[in-house]
């Protein structure tokens, strides 16, 4: 099939006039398109069409623009880790504010993206009641969740850095690395800065795992037992 006739499901007749695009499907039931000499103005415009209910996400920087459909395992990684820090951050009494794929874009900078989630932390109060969030002039989240089990483009970490993100975690369906944010750009960290619990990362990817082999229900049963055990350990 030609990749011109998979443009109407992204964007539809606003993205077949688009020049300089090319479509490549990494995985099974994944897709992502590249546009080349896209205009802020057009971005906007393509988000407006597309509307918020859609199961795309779009990354924008200075002309180039990604935008990805996630497959099974994509948005099951995804859930599944959104779904730990929920109990992580109940367990410890941290007021945390989830916001999804929440669009935070910038024409100043000529930067957007849409994480796979978002969380506000320690900022949390300082959206609450916000029915519109501005990237220029609200916080940005804390944490930014982004799964990268394939290929993207263009850079979504340059991007967080540009929107001042503290922190930016990548799981590639192996491993989840911590990136914290220092001095404009992004360093690998071993632990969370933004959430303080000890041995965070690889008990993450752990529990990850264990749910192969028990399935989700039951591993969110075990987690908050390893939350309330490290809180006991860190007050010792």
């Amino acid at each position: 099939m030609k990749a011109r006739e998979e443009r109407a499901p992204y964007g539809g007749k606003r993205a077949a006039r688009l020049r300089g695009w090319k479509t490549f499907a990494p995985s099974v039931g994944e897709q992502h398109v590249i546009l080349r000499n896209v205009s802020w103005e057009t971005f906007e415009k393509l988000l407006e069409e597309t509307g918020a209910h859609r199961n795309t996400r779009f990354a924008y920087d200075n002309g180039n623009l990604e935008i990805m459909s996630p497959y099974r395992k994509h948005e099951g990684s995804n859930r599944l880790i959104e779904l730990l820090l929920y109990v992580l951050t109940d367990e410890l009494d941290i007021d945390c504010e989830s916001l999804g794929s929440l669009t935070c874009k910038r024409k100043d900078l000529l930067k957007g993206i849409e994480p796979d989630s978002c969380f506000f932390i320690q900022n949390a109060a300082k959206i609450l009641g916000h029915e519109d969030f501005d990237a220029a002039k609200d916080p940005p989240p804390d944490l930014m969740l982004e799964v990268a089990i394939s290929a993207s483009s263009p850079d979504k970490l340059a991007i967080c850095a540009a929107l001042r993100v503290p922190e930016v975690w990548l799981y590639d369906g192996n491993a989840l690395q911590i990136h914290c944010l220092e001095n404009g750009g992004y360093s690998i960290c071993d632990e969370s800065r933004v959430l303080p619990s000890k041995g965070l990362r690889a008990e993450i990817h752990r529990f990850i795992s264990r749910s192969k082999e028990i399935g989700r229900n039951i591993m969110l049963r075990e987690f908050p037992k390893f939350v309330k055990k490290s809180a006991s350990k860190k007050r010792k």
